[in-house]
């Protein structure tokens, strides 16, 4: 009996290794896996991790489409009033509730990590709320989340028609059917070169708790403000 035992024994415990060896295999080929997937033409300061967590795309560098709306302040700008500076462009409902606030959070995260050269990025969001257009919407939210606190901060509204055009021309899907309705838009962050040339898209994420309200982790919102800053910076370069 005592052999039969030990024979088990020596049976289960080689059993157990074999067993630990391929899951440390097969994590060591998963963190292969993880390291070589990188999308090409991203900036070298944007790790794969980050890139991966933002959804970062280089994008063929064509002119970014052009506009002329008018921000909180009442000002009615083109983006072609922008040249010489790199753009972060989003696109936001002054209503919202959901991930809107948690991408001002990390405008305002970019816009201090960026230190010195804070000057030469200015960040924007277009409205894709068409029921709540006015200036004094895009200065509200503005206000309340702080958004004002970025030196070079522009939220943009105007006509319909014009909003429309801008929506479409950034290839943003927004569905408002009605002003009572939940406003459900593309989430797209681009990222404009001081030539007026897009070269980078990401897609901003939120998550939700079982009783639906929106959140996500500090870190990950850390995460994305130097993300979009080290991006940013790239443009510059």
């Amino acid at each position: 009996m005592f052999y039969v035992a030990l024979a088990v024994l020596v049976v289960v415990g080689a059993s157990l290794v074999a067993i630990a060896v391929h899951l440390r295999a097969q994590s060591n080929q998963n963190q292969i896996q993880n390291q070589l997937i990188r999308p090409s033409g991203l900036p070298s300061s944007v790790s794969t991790s980050l890139a991966n967590e933002m959804s970062l795309a280089a994008l063929p560098s064509r002119t970014a489409p052009t506009f002329s709306l008018t921000d909180q302040n009442g000002r009615t700008m083109s983006l072609r009033d922008f040249k010489g500076r790199a753009v972060v462009l989003e696109f936001m409902d002054p209503h919202c509730i959901d991930i809107c606030p948690l991408v001002s959070q990390e405008f305002i995260d970019a816009f201090h990590n960026l230190g010195a050269r804070a000057s030469k990025v200015v960040f924007m969001a277009i409205n894709v709320n068409q029921y709540h257009a006015s200036v004094q919407d895009m200065a509200s939210f503005s206000n309340e989340h702080r958004l004002n606190t970025i030196s070079s901060w522009h939220f943009f509204t105007g006509s319909t028609a014009n909003l429309l055009a801008a929506w479409r021309n950034y290839g943003v899907e927004v569905s408002a059917p009605n002003p009572r309705a939940d406003i459900v838009h593309t989430s797209a962050l681009y990222f404009i070169d001081p030539q007026g040339h897009e070269r980078f898209l990401a897609a901003p994420v939120v998550q939700h708790h079982s009783t639906g309200g929106s959140f996500l982790p500090p870190a990950t919102i850390t995460d994305w403000g130097q993300g979009i800053a080290k991006v940013a910076n790239s443009l510059l370069n």
